[in-house]
């Protein structure tokens, strides 16, 4: 009797197998390799250098590395997202991004959001437009999966998913830190010309304005290794009380800059007075002469 059910048993074992290996693909296809955090310790942060000049967004990646979306002080909306490998790219490819469901939103179809290069030896970014739409899937609870193929075994597909669990505390975060970015850059103030009332240590309104941004931006970029403040004035006074005034004006603006926190010895200070004009000798264009050129350099 027992030898009449072997065919039967035998038979029931191989459907066993089938239905195991339709239910669990992921387990079943090793030529995929998947990196993602567990939900249990997924992590967002918001990283605590950010500060009114950058904020960032940072996810760790199991066994992959970490992505980072980033906003920085500027003139103009921006956001970027960057992935960060411990194994970068060994050729130049492309990743296919999807925005997928987790496993408790069945029915959710999955979508291509867009093709991101891999560069030999760079680490892989997608710009602002994109950056957002990776932040909104995950502010829905998708999970933006990048696959592409490995560049070493070509019979391997890896995909790398970002967890959304945990993800809308640090986010809340990292919008109310960007509302808070400086709305100008470097670049904006690098280079800044200062403008003096006649016969004046008083700045005219809108260069007032102008020094207040520099000194704000300053109180937040450590990595600025020189100030250079060069004073210059008009042609109306004497030899002597031109290099008076230029140098008690140049005097003035590192004075503001020390009292704003910023150290004096990466202030450095030059009164060229009446030698350096850049205005014909002329009464009406010699506001233009009586000026401060404020210049920010970075160490290379």
């Amino acid at each position: 009797m027992l030898f009449e059910r072997l065919p039967v048993i035998r038979a029931l074992h191989v459907l066993v197998l089938l239905s195991l290996t339709v239910v669990f693909p992921s387990y079943a296809d090793r030529a995929v390799r998947q990196y993602a955090a567990k939900v249990e310790t997924s992590s967002w942060t918001l990283d605590p250098q950010s500060n009114r000049l950058e904020c960032r967004l940072i996810h760790q990646i199991d066994r992959f590395g970490e992505a980072q979306f980033s906003s920085a002080a500027s003139n103009q909306l921006n956001m970027h997202f960057g992935m960060k490998m411990r194994m970068l790219p060994d050729t130049y490819a492309q990743a296919a991004v999807y925005s997928m469901a987790p496993k408790w939103m069945p029915g959710t179809p999955t979508r291509l959001l867009t093709k991101m290069k891999l560069q030999r030896q760079f680490q892989p970014e997608l710009p602002k437009a994109m950056a957002w739409t990776l932040l909104t899937e995950l502010e829905k609870g998708l999970w933006p999966t990048f696959q592409y193929q490995d560049w070493y075994n070509q019979n391997d597909t890896v995909m790398v998913s970002l967890n959304t669990a945990n993800f809308m505390p640090a986010y809340q975060d990292f919008v109310d830190c960007t509302a808070q970015l400086l709305p100008y850059s470097l670049e904006d103030i690098a280079f800044t010309i200062l403008t003096f009332q006649p016969n004046s240590h008083k700045l005219t309104p809108y260069a007032q304005g102008r020094l207040d941004q520099v000194a704000e931006y300053l109180k937040y970029d450590n990595e600025l290794s020189l100030v250079l403040v060069d004073s210059h004035t008009d042609a109306l006074l004497g030899q002597t009380s031109s290099l008076n005034i230029t140098q008690a004006r140049a005097d003035k603006i590192k004075s503001f800059f020390t009292e704003n926190g910023i150290d004096d010895s990466r202030i450095e200070v030059t009164a060229y007075s009446e030698k350096r004009s850049i205005a014909p000798d002329k009464k009406l264009l010699q506001g233009f002469n009586r000026r401060v050129v404020v210049q920010l350099f970075k160490a290379p």
